[in-house]
């Protein structure tokens, strides 16, 4: 399918952009640019002098930046960078953007990525094994599953896929690397089939779970957004907000676990009687977890899974400034 032909939705694009507030001359960044469907809106709720930093680490997305920011309309206010928002703490100061009025962290993949047969990252199409979110650098799938030994193809599908077969796909995948390279989306789809016993009428491919794993692990996805969830506070101005929309349970963990240390003021166990944890609250929850309606999912089922949590940054007390 051509990148003319895809068509992408951005999820939750309304509730995430009510969240952000957007105003005149605020300044927002936008965690992954994807098809620039939240950039896109977010610029028009903060026209005309409000602006954004995009980062993306897909060049593809990178060039949509690029053509977009010529709009007339966004010249000057739209700003963007070919890097990861794990490097938001030292890119966004380079750009006038530290502190920010709003953060937006969109975990998600964008169609252009999921209906590129070439990028590899779904088993329906026949195409590379590739996965990675930028294609100049850093191992593949291919790569991974080519070269790891045994037991961490285990334990990679295990941890970052869930599944109760990993050791059985792991197992599965060596067998079939011995008389050729596992190079091809069909392939490793057809192993995992073959080594769990087929479908047997499940709602999901049973290669599902591992695709998502290998795509976690070439991109190194959890323990950037482990990294970022800090960075991002202290790049946001008091009184900004965070927005992040996950789309699977490992992901929403981290977030949902991060949010909620953050806007504890102590974390001392309860029958402590006096406070030595000396821990401050940094953030306040907004409203409850969103997830997308019935009208987004009908449009879009790809937004069947995401869920967005809200926070606002507080402002420091005196002894955490000092």
């Amino acid at each position: 399918m051509s990148e003319t032909a895809v068509q992408h939705l951005p999820v939750l694009l309304n509730e995430a952009v009510d969240a952000l507030a957007p105003r005149d001359g605020g300044r927002y960044i936008d965690g992954t640019f994807g098809g620039g469907g939240h950039t896109r809106s977010i610029l028009d709720r903060s026209a005309p002098g409000g602006q954004v930093l995009a980062f993306d680490r897909d060049p593809e997305a990178i060039e949509r930046a690029r053509q977009l920011s010529q709009t007339p309309s966004y010249q000057d206010r739209l700003a963007f960078v070919h890097a990861s928002f794990g490097e938001l703490r030292t890119i966004a100061p380079s750009f006038g953007f530290a502190p920010a009025d709003g953060i937006l962290l969109d975990l998600g993949l964008s169609s252009f990525q999921l209906d590129a047969p070439g990028r590899g990252f779904a088993f329906g199409l026949d195409g590379p094994l590739d996965m990675r979110f930028d294609t100049s650098t850093g191992p593949s799938a291919a790569d991974l599953v080519n070269t790891l030994d045994e037991e961490e193809i285990a334990r990679i599908i295990w941890q970052f896929g869930e599944d109760r077969n990993s050791r059985r796909i792991a197992a599965a995948i060596m067998r079939a690397r011995s008389s050729a390279p596992i190079e091809t989306t069909p392939r490793l789809a057809s192993i995992v089939e073959q080594a769990v016993g087929g479908r047997r009428g499940a709602p999901t491919h049973p290669a599902t779970r591992t695709f998502q794993a290998l795509r976690i692990a070439v991109n190194e996805e959890l323990e950037t957004l482990a990294s970022v969830l800090p960075d991002a506070v202290a790049t946001l101005a008091p009184g900004g907000r965070l927005v992040v929309i996950a789309f699977h349970s490992l992901e929403d963990r981290i977030v949902k676990q991060f949010l909620k240390r953050e806007s504890t003021q102590c974390l001392c166990p309860p029958e402590q009687p006096v406070c030595t944890c000396r821990h401050e609250a940094s953030l306040a929850l907004v409203g409850k977890a969103i997830k997308s309606g019935h009208d987004e999912i009908a449009r879009n089922p790809r937004s069947r899974s995401a869920i967005m949590r809200v926070a606002t940054r507080l402002p420091a007390s005196v002894s955490t400034a000092a």
